[in-house]
């Protein structure tokens, strides 16, 4: 071979090799962008420091896996503080700064505030900490969804266990005097009459502790079989459980996702014994059948996480499944073509953190479980089978 032209052929082999490497590069560099207004200080930081580990831990699952068709994962959060304005300057600064496809909302205030411009802007697809009946509407929140039932949808799967349970029972509603008390009343009771059940009795009160001896002479007079909490953390939910029983009440006592927590209900102490409500995951130590992704969470963390964890770590297999279909179908990563792609989910095994193989109906994924509070096993176990509405 010749000097000059050894030159050139030389010259094209580096060229092409810089050209190669800089290519891998550059699909090294592909990323699939999570932003989230989590509520890491505040009333809501026990939610928001689990929401956060359960984020993060999917996304190191992910990426250690090589990331998805040459995209890895990359988690831009901000702390929000529960606050909605100050959920939505997080947004606008971790939106400015990065091409963001997915978010974690940290209200219901959140997520309606900023609908409009997740709309406009058609390039994020958003879950997050709510499970308002409202954002159940995919023609007004296209590009949301529920990582689980809506609060409607949460009383349908304790108003189905309870009609099953015992049927024409009586229920008793007990709810916060806030929005999130509110959402799933009214379709809650007609949900009962249509499962043959009776509603004798509704008690509004304020969210925390406060004084409910009015309240409980109501609530003994009509002598309900079970009652609802909805609307509430914890108080008075405590203060109610303990005046009835003390007046020899038999009334069954049941709770939605935001009460249902291990380490929630157990601050009740005595009086949380039996206490029963709906949880769409399987808790941290749930051992009832198998469940590899619990068992690798529990591997990841020995400690126990709280379901707010749980429910972070399953939006973010949501979300990564999203992109994963998006992509394979060589389409980009638009809010119309991820949410497309999202409602293509059917009967997806999500490792055992939901019991069922799952299926995305509308926004939402409406299915759930009975779980009973055992103080002495200072666990919540399954009372039911799973159970999915249709």
């Amino acid at each position: 071979m010749k000097l000059k032209t050894m030159k050139h052929w030389l010259a094209g082999t580096v060229m092409a090799g810089l050209l190669g490497t800089a290519a891998m590069t550059h699909a090294a560099e592909k990323e699939i962008v999570i932003g989230g207004s989590i509520p890491m200080s505040g009333v809501f930081a026990f939610a928001g420091i689990g929401i956060h580990a359960g984020i993060q831990d999917y996304v190191k699952i992910i990426n250690d896996a090589g990331g998805i068709e040459g995209h890895m994962l990359r988690y831009e959060p901000e702390d929000s503080g529960y606050k909605v304005d100050v959920s939505v300057a997080a947004f606008k600064k971790i939106t400015s700064q990065n091409d963001v496809n997915f978010y974690y909302g940290d209200s219901t205030g959140f997520s309606k505030t900023i609908n409009p411009e997740l709309n406009r802007a058609n390039s994020i697809l958003m879950s997050g900490a709510s499970f308002a009946t409202e954002l159940n509407d995919p023609e007004k929140f296209p590009f949301q969804f529920i990582p689980g039932p809506d609060y409607t949808e949460m009383f349908g799967i304790m108003l189905r266990y309870i009609a099953n349970e015992k049927p024409g029972a009586k229920v008793a509603f007990i709810y916060s005097d806030t929005e999130f008390g509110r959402d799933p009343i009214d379709e809650s009771r007609k949900a009962a009459e249509a499962l043959g059940l009776s509603v004798p009795l509704e008690i509004m009160t304020p969210p925390g502790s406060v004084d409910v001896s009015t309240e409980i002479a109501k609530l003994r007079r009509a002598r309900p079989d079970y009652a609802i909490f909805h609307g509430y953390i914890l108080g008075p939910i405590p203060e109610f459980i303990g005046q009835a029983r003390t007046m020899g009440m038999d009334t069954q006592f049941m709770g939605t996702f935001w009460t249902m927590d291990n380490s929630t209900v157990m601050q009740m102490k005595d009086v949380a014994d039996g206490f029963m409500g709906v949880m769409p995951y399987r808790y941290y130590y749930d051992d009832s059948a198998p469940a590899p992704m619990l068992e690798k969470i529990r591997e990841m963390r020995p400690e126990y996480q709280n379901i707010p964890y749980i429910q972070g770590f399953l939006s973010t297999m949501l979300y990564a499944e999203t992109a994963r279909r998006t992509l394979a179908e060589g389409k980009p990563l638009t809010a119309e073509n991820m949410k497309a792609a999202l409602n293509t989910i059917e009967n997806f095994d999500t490792g055992g953190l939901i019991g069922v193989p799952i299926t995305i109906r509308g926004n939402s994924i409406p299915v759930g479980r009975i779980y009973r509070a055992d103080v002495s096993a200072g666990k919540m176990l399954p009372a039911s089978d799973w159970i999915v509405l249709e």
